[in-house]
């Protein structure tokens, strides 16, 4: 590999370095949020809930303060992906549509760039030559100006594209690496996409990556995408992005669709923020992309059950991971598209501007998913809509448990102690003695091999109030609000296993103490058998505690 390094050119090293920017870079893997003149993220080299990695834009490097990993862009790209210094050059390059200087040779990255660019100038030209697939797109509304805008084209049949690759002399095993073949039994080499209208992808930096191809000879797949590959990863990609995230980031509005076509002609009508996820769902890979920019987030989905489907989904997700925003089904199974073609773009963006807020989606779905005159399903409605609440931040929560309360026809008080926003101060900030309690409990639902340690050690009747946590551990009901909010609740930190033993001995310091005070008073003991415990525990047990000894606890 180092070969490879040598045919990079130091020059273009650097002057790669120089073009891309921290925080492109490792918002494209981590969603990082604002924190004063840096960015801040849970690290994705630990596991931890509360953001303690650290990204510098003045000195464009990174620094976690937790697990203690830091470097700069090419360091960041070698750890995430697991590859060398000359793949991660490479990869940079590749996302950022930089060309790299080589002293000699190529490499697998120019070479698979080589023939997506070619192919794409090749498509574009076989969709003039070919009037029925220019005449599927006319029909659907497309303009001459989108098709030039987002460089659509059509791939004809498999013989073509082995002819044109082998024409051109574009290494066929490079035409593998880069998606647009595939290799069958005995080696033999086929087209990926055939007799297909072709709309080319491109990384949020507008370098090419792959395709995605729209039958037009009535193939059972309607469309297909380019497979993963070195330079193409769809879980992380939007469709359109490259076009869109001018708008999205003056606008703060980012408009999410189902398909390639959705978005060309919501561009066509001016609404430049909409892209699509490619084939998938969104999932959290999406999220640093969303979060580029601080959007509000609009799923503009059909109204058909796949797409409500979809969009609860996503609304779930989004809301949970604190984004605002709203949902559009379109009406009568139109997609946006056919009502954009129909000259109906104000029926579109009135839509969008009525969108349906992303949390009163959820719950309305959610609960009337049930059938709310019999009892036992309208339980299970208030559980599905309690367990999501619980999911959001408090604040968040507390507003809209009366909104709950009122689709289901409930007490808002069977959701539980709402805040009061009076002594709100009192209530975020957790008695010190509960903040330890509940940081063991999260490290035990994130660790489950220690929770022996804390049974050796202590009785879980020492734990109070929180005892009921303990026995939900215990039975493994991890999906319980209960255990559910101590997960998602980022002032309570997981302990290691270190500091764990230390939070364990404070508790049962605290416990012996507390019994000092009491036992004088106990009228069940006998003098002596009083006077017996509290001199053990004055001379014994706590100050082997306090140095530092993890003594068991014992029931007298």
């Amino acid at each position: 590999m180092e070969k490879v390094h040598r045919m990079i050119d130091n020059a273009s090293i650097e002057s790669l370095k120089n073009s891309i920017d921290i925080v492109d870079v490792i918002g494209n893997f981590v969603e990082l949020r604002k924190a004063g003149a840096n960015y801040k993220a849970n690290c994705p080299f630990h596991g931890e809930k509360t953001p303690s990695f650290v990204v510098s834009p003045s000195k464009q490097i990174y620094h976690c303060f937790g697990c203690g990993v830091g470097g700069d862009s090419i360091k960041f790209v070698m750890e995430m992906e697991k590859l060398t210094y000359p793949e991660a050059i490479e990869k940079l390059a590749s996302m950022f549509n930089f060309s790299l200087s080589y002293t000699k040779g190529s490499s697998d990255y120019s070479d698979a760039k080589r023939v997506l660019e070619s192919i794409q100038t090749w498509y574009v030209k076989n969709l003039e030559n070919n009037t029925t697939a220019k005449q599927y797109l006319l029909d659907r509304g497309i303009a001459q100006s989108s098709i030039q805008r987002f460089g659509i084209g059509y791939v004809p049949d498999g013989n073509s594209v082995m002819n044109f690759l082998n024409a051109t002399l574009l290494p066929l095993p490079k035409a593998v690496e880069a998606g647009v073949l595939a290799q069958g039994e005995g080696g033999r080499y086929y087209a990926r996409l055939v007799e297909r209208i072709t709309f080319p992808i491109y990384s949020t930096s507008g370098a090419a990556v792959g395709f995605g191809g729209r039958t037009i000879t009535n193939h059972p797949a309607k469309y297909i995408n380019s497979p993963q590959t070195k330079l193409f990863n769809k879980s992380r990609l939007l469709y359109g992005y490259d076009l869109a995230k001018e708008s999205i980031y003056k606008n703060r509005k980012l408009i999410v669709c189902e398909g390639y076509l959705d978005v060309v002609m919501f561009h066509q009508a001016g609404f430049t923020e909409a892209v699509a996820s490619m084939g998938t769902a969104l999932t959290s890979e999406h999220l640093p992309l969303l979060r580029k920019g601080d959007p509000k987030i609009i799923l503009a989905y059909d109204g058909d059950k796949a797409g409500v489907a979809a969009a609860l989904k996503a609304a779930q997700m989004l809301s949970t991971a604190n984004f605002d925003g709203g949902v559009v089904l379109f009406p009568d199974g139109q997609d946006p598209a056919d009502l954009i073609a129909k000259g109906q773009s104000e029926a579109v963006a009135k839509l969008l501007r009525e969108a349906k807020p992303l949390i009163p989606f959820v719950l309305e779905k959610t609960i009337y998913a049930y059938d709310l005159n019999d009892p036992r399903a309208k339980e299970a409605a208030f559980g599905a809509a309690k367990q999501f609440l619980e999911s959001l931040s408090q604040i968040i929560k507390d507003s809209y448990i009366p909104m709950a309360a009122t689709l289901l026809g409930v007490a808002p008080a069977l959701f539980g102690k709402q805040t009061d926003f009076s002594r709100a101060k009192e209530n975020f900030s957790q008695k010190k003695d509960d903040t330890e309690l509940l940081g063991i409990i999260k490290t035990l639902i994130e660790s489950p091999n220690l929770v022996d340690t804390v049974l050796d050690t202590v009785d879980i009747g020492i734990f109070g109030a929180y005892r009921e946590y303990f026995d939900l551990l215990l039975k493994a009901e991890m999906d319980h609000p209960l255990l559910m909010g101590v997960q998602i609740n980022e002032e309570i930190h997981t302990l290691d296993e270190e500091k764990l033993l230390y939070a364990l001995r404070k508790i049962l310091i605290r416990h012996y103490k507390q019994k000092l005070k009491i036992l004088p008073r106990d009228t069940s003991l006998s003098s002596d058998k009083k006077m017996f415990l509290i001199r053990k525990l004055r001379t014994d047990i706590i100050p082997r505690l306090e140095r530092g000894e993890l003594v068991t606890y014992e029931t007298e």
